[in-house]
């Protein structure tokens, strides 16, 4: 892979916070379920993945930063050796620095002692350790609708493997899905570790979501608002039918009971809070103009009022 600073296109010295953006953008550009049959894109999406895995774990950007794992987090291997023993006295080069108060039988640097730095992962006899799988981290970015109603993914990680993810209904940002086994092989015989796959739900263009209820925007007519109208709106769930009531005003609030966020298994659910929002007619003509400009001046309105007078 490359290096995950040029996958996001961000600067070394951009903040968690620039690193988030810009993985969202391009997660949602490049999402397979947003190109279907598009290999490039798929491709793209799991670089992409790959890379925030790294950058977007606090200590996992600072270890790479300073070069302790590569751009796939794995450990990369100690150099210790040649800044210790190639760059000592000629002859000096193959004993050890001593710890400061020790003895100079304290201080060689024998073969054994090498090999059982080089080959920590076996044991005695060249028998391998016996040592759990190490877990892995991915990153899941999971449509509004998705994460609201739950869905069922086939989703590649970065890593290449295919896994089916059941995303339960009502699924928050930043939770955590643990896949059991799914992460690094063990080694002499143990198991291997765990996947934690945290989603981040993408943004939608109507909806919001606040706790367990949803909130969203209802573009209404003047003559709408002015005499009362059934008018259809999206839900999480589908279109509905709502009443806009007679003299409504902007940001007037309206609520659909149980139609947000699920709450339980029992099927409790959160509310839809639908804001009311008066659109100006569309190409008013002199003939509107005339007649409001009659109306006001036989009703005067006080838009600006204030308390303790007009403004």
């Amino acid at each position: 892979m490359a290096d995950p600073y040029k996958i996001l296109g961000v600067d070394r010295s951009a903040s968690q916070d620039d690193i988030r953006k810009a993985y969202r953008k391009l997660a949602k550009e490049t999402h397979p379920d947003l190109n279907p049959g598009n290999a490039e894109a798929e491709r793209r999406f799991k670089e992409i993945a790959a890379a925030n895995d790294i950058l977007g774990d606090v200590e996992k950007r600072k270890r790479f930063d300073a070069g302790e794992i590569d751009d796939s987090g794995a450990e990369m291997p100690q150099r210790r050796y040649y800044r210790e023993y190639a760059e000592a006295d000629p002859n000096m080069r193959y004993h050890r620095r001593a710890p400061f108060g020790a003895g100079a039988a304290d201080d060689a640097f024998d073969a054994e002692d090498m090999f059982a730095d080089l080959f920590r992962n076996r044991g005695r006899g060249g028998e391998q350790v016996r040592a759990q799988g190490a877990d892995v981290h991915y990153t899941l970015p999971v449509e509004f609708l998705d994460a609201i109603n739950g869905a069922r993914k086939t989703v590649a990680m970065p890593d290449g493997k295919t896994l089916d993810i059941e995303i339960p209904a009502g699924f928050r940002e930043g939770q955590l899905l643990r896949l059991k086994g799914q992460g690094r092989p063990g080694s002499g015989g143990e198991p291997p570790g765990d996947a934690y796959v945290e989603v981040q739900v993408l943004p939608h263009d109507e909806f919001r979501r606040d706790g367990f209820d949803v909130h969203s925007v209802l573009p209404v007519t003047l003559g709408e608002a002015l005499n009362g109208a059934k008018v259809r709106v999206d839900t999480v769930d589908g279109p509905v039918d709502v009443k806009v009531p007679k003299g409504a005003k902007s940001k007037t609030a309206l609520r659909l009971r149980n139609k947000g966020v699920p709450r339980d298994k029992a099927g409790a659910r959160g509310d839809h809070l639908i804001e009311l929002a008066i659109v100006p007619p569309e190409n008013p003509d002199d003939e509107l103009a005339a007649f409001m400009a009659d109306w006001e001046a036989r009703h005067p309105q006080h838009p600006r009022q204030e308390r303790g007078g007009r403004t």
